[in-house]
């Protein structure tokens, strides 16, 4: 299987998970998706591979789906709700790290065949996770004030809080999506790889996030759906 078709595949794979997630939990479950990813992306992002022409790392599916779902909780919840989700996946970062850290403090059995291979991927963590928690929480307030930003101008612009939903959607996600790959980036791999490849990283990585905003319209659109029809029933 190509890394292409395994890059369209996770992305569908983790955008069906967001409105499966959302219509059978709510914004608990978006709260709790949004711990797994950012926890997940953190690991996946330390593989490098090569994919429509380009040198990337991956993650990005991953990372780009927390913007979703914090649009999703800002269209159809709050301000608050938003900014909660975004603190609980920090604070569960913070964990992980302080956790997976534990894990190389252990004295390894002689039949331990495991803990090479843990030392390999968990020594790099820290640094990619403390450096994704600051931008993560950057980009992501960034995100979530935009969002509510294009959100008054919508109001204005179209009369009434419906209106303007892609506008908002794509004009909060693609700005602080910017943010959070330059900073990412640099500060995760500086040093790691050249200056030539972090170039392409972030190149190849906003070109993933570019894409994958446009195509997160339509699930907010969906999710909102799905809340307005529950919220009905509820009412009914």
């Amino acid at each position: 299987m190509t890394n292409e078709l395994l890059i369209i595949l996770s992305f569908v794979l983790v955008y069906g998970s967001v409105v499966l997630f959302y219509r059978f939990f709510g914004k608990t479950g978006l709260i709790a998706m949004n711990v797994l990813v950012t926890i997940l992306a953190n690991v996946e992002v330390l593989l490098l591979v090569n994919a429509f022409g380009i040198e990337m790392t991956l993650g990005n599916i991953l990372f780009a789906s927390t913007f979703l779902m914090t649009d999703v909780l800002s269209e159809n919840h709050s301000k608050k709700d938003a900014n909660k989700a975004v603190i609980i996946s920090s604070a569960c970062s913070v964990l992980f790290v302080l956790i997976s850290q534990m894990w190389l403090l252990y004295t390894p059995s002689e039949n331990d065949w495991a803990s090479g291979a843990f030392a390999t991927i968990f020594s790099a963590t820290p640094r990619v996770v403390c450096v994704s928690l600051i931008v993560y929480l950057v980009s992501q307030l960034t995100d979530v004030w935009l969002y509510h930003k294009w959100w008054d101008w919508c109001k204005k612009r179209f009369g009434d809080a419906r209106s303007g939903l892609w506008i908002r959607n794509n004009g909060s996600t693609l700005i602080s999506q910017m943010f959070n790959t330059l900073l990412y980036t640099f500060l995760a791999f500086y040093g790691t790889y050249s200056l030539d490849v972090l170039w392409s990283i972030f190149f190849s990585s906003y070109a993933i996030y570019f894409v994958t905003s446009l195509l997160d319209t339509p699930v907010v659109y969906l999710c909102r759906n799905i809340h307005e029809k529950q919220k009905a029933v509820e009412e009914a």
